[in-house]
């Protein structure tokens, strides 16, 4: 397409009658819209509970495990001096 035609057709894609939307239509995107929002607060809400009990769960094991703490020997030193 040249340029004159490109034009003809943006004018007259302007000219014409806006396309009408369906009365329902409103309160259908209005219901979804809440729905899908209810449902991401809830995953967030899910995914919060999730990270907090997964650091408590952290927590409770270290405080039992003390990974931090050397383990005990397994062989005794040797006896010198008797």
């Amino acid at each position: 397409m040249n340029l004159p035609e490109r034009e003809a057709n943006v004018r007259r894609l302007l000219e014409q009658r806006q396309p009408t939307v369906p009365p329902d239509l409103y309160a259908d995107v209005v219901r979804r819209g809440s729905r899908m929002l209810r449902r991401r607060t809830l995953a967030r809400r899910v995914m919060w509970l999730l990270l907090f009990a997964a650091a408590v769960a952290f927590v409770v094991w270290a405080s039992m495990a003390r990974p931090w703490v050397e383990p005990p020997s397994q062989t005794t030193p040797p006896l010198t001096g008797w």
